[in-house]
């Protein structure tokens, strides 16, 4: 019998080296796999997408937001992983009156590596996590090195949601990043993720908007109605994933935020 606690600073009691897994997270359930663990995740929620070949054979939970109890209860969980801000405190509640379940609170990068270090040791993995950690660790000190301190701070506005307008603010992993690539976010005085007013942002005059992929998915036909509300910006659609998913999906994100950073600052200069 083990003894964890978890980012939530909840006691988590393990009998035994978890065998069925289940994961109410995608970017967590991701990493799940990385870890190596395929054979022991039994469930997913249905935005557990990655790796798209793997997750199809594991049983769907219910949503981020909405659990389906039978099914979870089918599956005889000795594990179950979740998060603050993506799932509801009703339903973690009621498994946790059943099943262990651990939860990660993450806004910064240093809480990220904190969960994955943390789920190498909830399942006996903690080489492959601190394998993972160190690279992510390396990518984010290279794109510092490569990007930032060259250009001027961009000022930017990240847009997650489309009625109403929503942006991220400060308190969120997303604002994280943002700062971590040299960003200013025009919204960072707000907490969470605030609603925002045309005349707003208007009046900010940001060098860029970001279109996320997610939570809403932002298509290319949503570019204009940003460009005639400010048409001095670079307006652009971004991969959400990169932005907000905190656990091994973090390898691959600072490829794609270096690319970007150096894509924006071009742009922008010429402009």
């Amino acid at each position: 019998m083990r003894a964890f606690v978890d980012q939530m600073k909840r006691e988590v009691i393990l009998p035994q080296n978890p065998q069925r897994i289940i994961s109410l997270v995608p970017s967590q359930t991701e990493l799940l796999f990385d870890l190596g663990l395929e054979d022991q995740i039994v469930g997913r929620t249905k935005f557990c997408i990655h790796p798209q070949e793997k997750v199809k054979d594991k049983t769907i939970v219910g949503g981020t937001k909405h659990f389906r109890f039978d099914a979870i209860d089918a599956l005889e969980p000795d594990l179950i992983i979740g998060n603050k801000e993506e799932n509801y405190l009703e339903g973690i509640e009621r498994l946790s009156a059943k099943y262990p379940v651990w939860m990660s609170d993450i806004t910064t990068l240093v809480e990220a590596y904190e969960m994955i270090i943390q789920v190498g040791q909830l399942t006996e993995t903690v080489d492959k996590a601190q394998q993972l950690v160190d690279e992510v660790k390396k990518g984010f000190k290279q794109l510092y090195v490569n990007n930032i301190g060259k250009e001027r701070f961009l000022r930017v506005a990240y847009f997650i949601w489309q009625r109403p307008l929503m942006a991220a603010g400060s308190q969120t992993f997303i604002d994280e990043i943002l700062t971590q690539i040299g960003f200013e976010n025009i919204f960072g005085d707000i907490a969470r993720y605030p609603e925002i007013q045309e005349e707003t942002l208007v009046e900010a005059q940001p060098d860029a908007i970001l279109l996320s992929s997610e939570p809403y998915p932002f298509k290319e036909k949503h570019l204009s109605y940003f460009k005639e509300l400010c048409p001095q910006s670079d307006v652009r659609l971004v991969d959400g994933e990169m932005f907000s998913w905190y656990g091994s999906r973090l390898t691959k994100a600072t490829n794609y935020l270096s690319t970007l950073v150096e894509e924006m600052q071009a742009t922008i200069k010429k402009e």
